[in-house]
């Protein structure tokens, strides 16, 4: 690597953020880490941001606790976790396991029924929480009028109802809700002290630069609903390239060919990239919300790990992409 990694860093975040809203960048390489922050209130390693659908590694990783622990099994039936008189779909016989949850291979559609429409009618501008009417019993009901795409376990369809059902169905197998379970399950055992449903967030903005209120996700949490910081990102993502926990190593290879150069994992997305790209193995996941994006990922081979946090409901994966090419140079 010809540049200095700080200058990396820093050049990095200050484009994301442009003046105009807060930004994070961390990254692992070179056996160390690197966090810098630019934008208003000058954001550090323990700034609070939305992580949107990187939530969904995490949902995963409980997962494969509760599998190495022995109180659930990859191909368990959902329903089998979900309260009794659930009325979960299934399509030729073939029931919806809580693996295909975690790699998006159920069938289920990508949003709950009506949800479309009603973000549609109710939120054209994306400056409030869509899911914040979805609680628990509204998400448990419509499962019995919702009908799934494919057979499970056959085809990659990406489904926020299907992760945050995930989440869902871990609780109530635990006897708890789904903050409690990651915060004990996950975040705590890793050493990950801000990375919670709760923890109040810096101000995002839509992607034309509109402040815009938090969002929860009420019952969809496990499919992005957790905030967290550069600094405990780059704990899980040091966790990953390290590999010493069980559930760890299962979640990673446990997977779903999607075609020759994609796989999903428990959670993550797997890219083999091409040679004249530099090759090697990209896993990650990105996620955004109303008024934030965000991108974690690693190159286990490489031993580097990215995190991009963003104050702005606009794609951060370009600038991971710049910053890997970057740093595997």
């Amino acid at each position: 690597m010809g540049r200095d990694l700080e200058s990396i860093v820093q050049e990095a975040a200050g484009g994301l953020a442009a003046g105009r809203s807060a930004a994070v960048v961390g990254v692992l390489a070179e056996g160390r880490t690197e966090i810098r922050g630019a934008g208003p209130g000058a954001p550090d390693g323990d700034t609070v941001f939305e992580i949107g659908s990187v939530t969904k590694v995490f949902t995963a990783l409980a997962l494969a606790r509760q599998v190495v622990a022995g109180t659930a099994a990859l191909d368990e039936p959902v329903r089998d976790l979900l309260p009794a008189g659930t009325a979960m779909p299934a399509r030729e016989g073939r029931e919806v396991s809580l693996r295909h949850l975690a790699q998006h291979t159920s069938g289920l559609p990508r949003l709950p029924k009506g949800a479309i429409w009603q973000m549609i009618r109710e939120f054209p501008n994306g400056d409030r929480d869509p899911y914040a009417r979805y609680d628990d019993a509204t998400i448990l009901a419509g499962l019995a009028g919702t009908r799934l795409r494919s057979l499970p376990g056959t085809r990659f369809r990406y489904s926020n109802l299907g992760a945050g059902l995930l989440g869902l169905a871990l609780a109530t197998r635990a006897g708890t809700d789904y903050a409690t379970l990651l915060t004990e399950d996950v975040c705590k055992p890793l050493g990950m002290t801000r990375t919670n449903l709760g923890e109040p967030v810096i101000q995002g903005h839509t992607r034309r630069g509109r402040p815009t209120p938090p969002w929860n996700m009420a019952a969809l949490a496990g499919a992005g609903g957790l905030r967290s910081t550069a600094a405990d990102l780059l704990t899980f993502l040091q966790a990953q390239i390290e590999c010493r926990e069980e559930a760890i190593g299962l979640s990673r290879r446990t997977e779903h060919r999607v075609n020759p150069l994609q796989a999903v994992q428990l959670g993550w997305m797997e890219t083999r990239l091409h040679p004249k790209i530099g090759g090697g193995r990209r896993i990650w996941h990105n996620g955004r919300t109303g008024g934030f994006a965000s991108y974690v990922g690693f190159d286990p081979e490489r031993r580097i790990g990215v995190v991009v946090l963003s104050g702005t409901a606009r794609s951060v994966d370009s600038t991971a992409a710049t910053l890997f090419r970057t740093l595997a140079t």
